[in-house]
């Protein structure tokens, strides 16, 4: 909603400056969104006058003016303009160089032109913004004072620009932003009092409603008959007003409309009489009929739609635009004056279905005053009188506004209760009474009865009331008062999402970045990762190539690992959380942590260089997405039952018993061919649904730390066993000699040569043996060494390498 601050004034007494005002309207809830106010920008012009103006010697169009400033000591400027009306003698616009120019936001620089040098720039009305002439520079009256300031020679009118809730249609009026600005103490309303205008004659063209469900939707239609008009231009400060708020002013019979829609959120339209044929006929639009629309489109109607019709059709679309064949034009001579009222949810419906923003249909829709429609075809009456002449008839009216009297009670303790406002029953009516409501009754206690006006119908209950009574007394003088001081209950995640957070921060600690990829991939990438059956098609997909639901997330994480080395950033780590589907049916899901890397381990470094990277790395992101999550990793077996999608022998699975928990390794060549990205790239999938609950603990207090006062012992080993047995097997067999001494095993050493046996390998493990009661005696380390050799003896059938 626009309005200039002139027009506010004209409704509202006061003396507030601009800034008040805007910041007043935010606090009552009218936001302002911007305040443009010329006297900012137009500050730096001043007044000159032209000295000589002669002809330019290089350029036939232009001319060569000397300027005078009226600034003392400065001498007088050389000018080139090419506007038809320089000449010497006027009282000019004068912008120096460094000076922007409104319109094109141009910063003035001396320059030359054809040869000459210009020092400055005489200024036309639309290079400063003020509308849209450029026919020539403007012509200053002979009084302006030289050296002047030009926004103390001219007046300008600041534009304020408000958001407007769907709940304030009576603010869709300069009348009602008034109104609450009155009533929040920055001014008084200004009466109004609309006079009837007499009516000389009958109208010739009746008002008919056909049936009830014309009536519903079209419940008043106020219409009158003004003959003999003469339509022209509107009075120049319509056409300013006009101009400001961004409406272009097109004749005074229209100019009126715009201008009561906008000053009472009172929509009008005025037919040209002589093109209607027979009455009016406010109805249901019968299916298919047509209408060509002002904004020279064809709309075609159904009987959802209102149309204001005549005896051959629809001549306007009921509360949203008018016809261009009964519009009125410049041979208009006789008009009918429509204030109507509809039915605000059709006419939303309509424009929605029709696709038309029109002004008439962003009031209509949100509700206009029922009891305006009179007072409306009054006002518009006065003004067609007083600026196109003509006798108008007296007032056609057909139908009645709805019912719409609502009392509410407000207990002004309420206020107190919900607000923290103290205020009285005499404070509370005092704003009610400004905003138009009446009070009907007071009781003993102080509860008032309201009648709320007849522009307000988002006061329907106590609440509304409420809030009206904060909202004018200031929400920035609500007291503000601590929360109490209560122990507030913990926030507490589910134990899916514990783990899915905890995967995400251990993958991210591994130097991984987080990506958030579509659910959906192309078909050939879905069967690629064991998908593609028809339950995961998308029957409307939002992109050809996104036709299917991701049966896993590396698809979409090695493009992307592609794309960022396709623009330069060849080593990728990146990493994903969210389901991956197996099925159409809700719970056909599992959500997956599932990380990926290509290319090298790490930029180039003079301490140790970077290697490509390998299934290991894969293996460690699962291990510790799996540790974070809460999983077991110390009782995991790793076995070779990776899914196809991984390099058979470079990729494995960890599992829980017979549960796999992850898939880890390298990518198939075949895959990353059929994803047309380049390899060799390594990942791992973590299914974070299949990490098994941890046990309930009998306390949530962390265990007493068990650290032992004796130094530990390492001890190393190394074991000849057959190729085929997987170093995991020999490690769980040594810490399963001692599980109360051994407090640690680990691999060191992997050797297959010509030393050893075809088929055979070494694997040397480092076993730390930590007493707790005191420290070892050489016999019992060598007793501790017997047992773990003879446990790996009979777990892998290996013998101690000598």
């Amino acid at each position: 909603m626009k309005f200039t601050l002139s027009w506010l004034k004209e409704h509202l007494e006061t003396d507030a400056p601009l800034e008040a005002i805007a910041e007043r309207l935010t606090m009552i809830g009218l936001e302002v969104e911007a305040v443009e106010d010329p006297r900012t920008v137009l500050a730096p012009f001043t007044v000159a006058e032209v000295v000589t103006a002669e002809q330019h010697p290089n350029a036939d169009k232009l001319r060569l003016c000397t300027v005078r400033t009226g600034t003392a000591g400065e001498a007088d400027l050389q000018i080139i303009c090419g506007a038809p009306n320089a000449r010497a003698g006027i009282k000019v616009v004068l912008a120096r160089p460094g000076t922007t120019i409104p319109e094109s936001g141009m910063v003035l620089k001396t320059g030359k032109i054809r040869g000459v040098e210009s020092q400055g720039m005489m200024c036309s009305a639309r290079e400063l913004g003020l509308g849209d002439d450029h026919s020539g520079i403007i012509e200053l009256p002979e009084g302006a004072p030289l050296g002047a300031s030009l926004v103390d020679v001219m007046s300008f009118d600041p534009m304020i620009d408000i958001a407007i809730t769907p709940n304030r249609p009576d603010c869709l009026g300069v009348r009602g932003i008034a109104r609450d600005l009155a009533a929040a103490g920055l001014g008084t309303l200004k009466p109004l009092t609309v006079e009837p205008v007499p009516g000389a004659f009958d109208s010739p063209i009746s008002v008919i409603h056909d049936t009830d469900a014309d009536r519903e939707a079209c419940p008043m239609f106020v219409g009158r008959y003004i003959r003999g008009v003469k339509n022209g231009d509107s009075p120049q400060w319509v056409k300013d007003r006009l101009t400001a708020i961004g409406l272009r002013p097109i004749s005074a019979l229209v100019d009126v409309t715009n201008l009561i829609s906008y000053e009472f959120a009172r929509p009008l339209h005025v037919f040209d009489a002589d093109k209607l044929t027979g009455h009016i006929h406010p109805r249901l639009a019968r299916p298919g009929e047509t209408i060509l629309a002002l904004d020279e489109k064809e709309y075609t109607l159904t009987a959802e739609d209102v149309g204001i019709c005549d005896e051959a059709g629809p001549q306007a679309i009921g509360g949203v635009m008018g016809g261009l064949d009964t519009g009125c034009t410049e041979t208009t001579v006789n008009v009918v004056l429509e204030s109507a009222l509809f039915d605000p949810r059709r006419i939303a419906a309509t424009g929605r279905r029709l696709g038309i923003d029109s002004d008439a249909r962003y009031r209509f829709e949100r509700g206009v005053d029922p009891e305006g429609a009179i007072a409306g075809a009054e006002v518009a009456t006065r003004l067609i009188l007083d600026w196109c002449g003509g006798e108008p008839s007296h007032l056609v009216v057909a139908g009645a506004p709805p019912a719409w009297r609502t009392e509410v009670s407000l207990d002004p303790a309420r206020v107190r209760a919900l607000c923290g406002i103290d205020l009285d029953s005499r404070a509370c009516r005092r704003i009610l009474e400004d905003l138009g409501c009446e009070i009907l009754a007071e009781d003993a206690l102080g509860v008032l009865t309201v009648l709320r006006p007849s522009w307000r119908p988002d006061i329907a209950a106590e609440h509304d009331l409420i809030e009206e009574v904060a909202r004018i007394h200031g929400f920035d003088r609500i007291p503000t008062v601590s929360l109490p001081r209560d122990p507030m209950p913990k926030p507490v995640l589910t134990g899916e999402q514990v783990r899915r957070v905890a995967a995400r921060r251990a993958l991210a600690a591994r130097g991984l970045s987080e990506c958030v990829t579509w659910s959906f991939l192309p078909k050939a990438h879905a069967e690629a990762f064991g998908g593609g059956q028809p339950a995961l098609d998308l029957a409307n997909p939002i992109s050809s190539d996104l036709d299917a639901m991701r049966p896993s997330m590396l698809p979409n994480l090695a493009t992307a690992a592609q794309r960022n080395a396709d623009r330069g950033v060849p080593n990728a780590a990146l990493f994903e959380v969210g389901p991956q589907f197996h099925g159409g049916e809700p719970g056909e899901q599992r959500m997956v942590a599932a990380a990926l890397r290509a290319g090298q381990s790490g930029p180039r470094h003079w301490d140790a260089p970077p290697r490509p990277v390998d299934a290991f790395d894969a293996k460690a992101d699962a291990l510790a997405a799996l540790a974070a999550a809460g999983a077991p990793v110390d009782s995991l077996q790793c076995g070779a039952e990776a899914p196809a999608w991984y390099h058979p022998g470079r990729s494995g699975a960890l599992k829980l018993g017979p549960n796999v928990l992850a898939w880890f390794g390298e990518v198939h060549p075949g895959v990353l061919k059929t994803l047309d990205v380049k390899g060799p790239m390594v990942a791992c999938e973590v299914v974070l649904d299949a990490v098994p609950a941890p046990k309930a603990k009998p306390t949530k207090a962390r265990p007493l730390l068990k650290a032992s006062a004796f130094q530990p012992v390492e001890r190393d080993f190394a074991f000849v066993v057959d190729d085929g047995v997987a170093a995991e097997t020999l490690v769980r067999a040594a810490k399963g000699a001692d599980k109360a001494l051994i407090a640690d095993v680990s691999v060191f050493d992997v050797y297959q040569g010509d030393r050893l046996e075809a088929g055979k390998k070494s694997v040397a493990v480092c076993v730390t043996l930590q007493p707790t009661e005191r420290t070892l005696t050489d016999d019992e380390i060598d007793a501790a060494g017997q047992k773990i050799v003879a446990a790996v003896t009979k777990a892998t059938g290996g013998e101690l390498r000598g």
